[in-house]
């Protein structure tokens, strides 16, 4: 049984691993954008902010599953499957780029306006700005951001395990909930806890380790 509580948590750290490599590539340039072309922004774009703040408060409003179901013709055509782990990478990739973009785009919204305006004073160009005083200035609050991301990616995992995407959800379903076997269920809740709780609190260290203010 050890090996397939092993295999399991291997299966969990490829799909959430994967999935937020993603979601903070992609989810980071979208926040950036958010930000540039807000109302007031290094570029203000207002179509441009309001067509991207529609897309990404529609698909944070969709809950998982029903993601997860409706996405199932774009994981197919993605990944050539709807099963397994590779597979639920897609989904749990669409569902947490819109929220960590959020996240961020409040981290970024934070940084001292005066440092702009001394950057924009001493002729530095947007991407000079963005590189190298909004990232910089939030990046504790984006750290942060991501560590709330990779938690909220964990019970997304155990979520995609329920319809065959492997990993420890899919464990505590086929044993634990359809086989009853409570011990089963219960170890891989401990597992759960163990694994968030390293995350936060790495996480939360990692914040303070960036953050000059303190």
């Amino acid at each position: 049984m050890a090996e397939k509580y092993l295999k399991a948590f291997g299966e969990t750290l490829l799909m959430t691993g994967s999935a937020c490599l993603v979601v903070f590539v992609v989810g980071m340039g979208l926040a950036i954008v958010l930000t540039v072309t807000a109302p007031g922004g290094l570029s203000p774009r207002p179509r441009t902010n309001r067509v991207l703040s529609v897309l990404v408060n529609m698909f944070r409003s969709i809950p998982f599953i029903i993601l997860l179901v409706a996405m199932l013709p774009v994981t197919r055509l993605i990944v050539g499957t709807t099963m397994g782990t590779w597979a639920a990478v897609v989904p749990l990739s669409a569902h947490l780029i819109p929220f960590f973009a959020r996240v961020s785009q409040v981290a970024l919204n934070e940084t001292d306006a005066g440092l702009i305006e001394a950057a924009r004073a001493m002729g530095c160009r947007r991407w000079h700005i963005v590189r190298h005083v909004l990232l910089p200035e939030a990046l504790p609050a984006l750290i942060g951001g991501a560590t709330v991301t990779v938690i909220a990616m964990i019970g997304s995992s155990a979520m995609a395990g329920a319809v065959g995407a492997g990993g420890l959800g899919d464990l505590a379903i086929r044993y634990g909930y359809e086989r009853y076997e409570t011990a089963v269920m219960f170890n891989v809740i401990a597992i759960l806890i163990v694994l968030v709780t390293v995350v936060q609190f790495a996480g939360e260290r990692l914040a303070r380790s960036f953050d000059h203010r303190r």
